[in-house]
């Protein structure tokens, strides 16, 4: 079956996210778009720097203190580096890393781009986490990872981007119902807990589809915390990504009202 031409007249939002984290794989209507977000929470760059500084702290925990040797990244996005797999690997040069997204430009920088070096192992599958059999299921996965052992699954910034009539809480269910006892889930996700009320408003306005961004639904602390269901949190538990096991000076760091971000680690039991 075909794909449809890629329409670079509208926004996407693995390419935004690029654009905003200072990349250069965007095209005008990413940066329009990343702008008009911008306007509305002035913070935004902050906000995906502390997310993506706190995917790495989070990697590094995950393959120096908690032991893990695979692990499963569900909506990678673009390459910025470090990726996952560079991060790990300097903890364990076997580390075996699956890169996950279901968009085909992602996935065409990502196999160009990320080469692992040996002898770990990275692969790559284009599949959504709408569809967790899809990932399941995927030859490419199994042939990579041993899901009789424990593996970290990553979900950072991309829950966000499904709507509850898609049923995330679910699909994250069946994700963790298919991994062994000892496995971590590990995600992050956008809130408007911690922001003033005009910030929350102006946001929620753009988050409508008609404004033209995409599917964009924040959720709050108790409803990310539902992720969690059935697992150990690893302490603090759910908080900002500021304050997940944070290594800067206390004095520099950023607040949560400014990333507007929340994070969690959890253990399958």
């Amino acid at each position: 079956m075909m794909r449809e031409p890629l329409d670079t007249t509208v926004a996407d939002a693995a390419r935004r996210y690029d654009y905003l984290l200072g990349g250069k794989d965007n095209f005008a209507a990413d940066r329009q778009s990343g702008e008009q977000l911008r306007t509305a929470f002035p913070a935004i760059r902050t906000a995906v720097a502390e997310n993506r500084r706190c995917l790495h702290r989070v990697v590094r925990y995950l393959a120096s203190e908690a032991g893990i040797r695979q692990f499963l990244d569900i909506g990678t996005g673009l390459p910025t580096a470090p990726n996952v797999h560079e991060i790990a690997q300097q903890v364990d040069p076997d580390m075996r890393v699956v890169y996950v997204d279901n968009n085909p430009v992602v996935m065409a920088h990502a196999r160009a781009l990320l080469t692992p070096k040996p002898p770990g192992l990275t692969v790559y599958v284009e599949a959504d986490l709408r569809d967790p059999a899809s990932i399941l299921r995927s030859e490419a996965l199994h042939s990579t990872l041993d899901l009789t052992k424990p593996v970290a699954v990553l979900l950072f910034a991309v829950l966000h981007f499904i709507d509850d009539h898609d049923h995330p809480h679910q699909a994250v269910a069946d994700l963790v119902a298919a991994l062994p006892p000892g496995s971590y889930l590990a995600m992050s996700h956008v809130t408007f807990d911690p922001l003033p009320d005009v910030a929350r408003a102006r946001l929620t306005k753009l988050a409508d589809p008609a404004a033209g961004h995409g599917t964009f639904r924040a959720r709050t602390r108790p409803e990310i915390t539902r992720f969690a269901d059935g697992m150990q949190l690893i302490e603090p538990g759910v908080v900002s990504v500021v304050d997940w096991h944070p290594t800067d000076n206390q004095e520099t760091r950023s607040t949560p009202a400014e990333t507007a971000f929340d994070v969690f680690v959890a253990r399958l039991p």
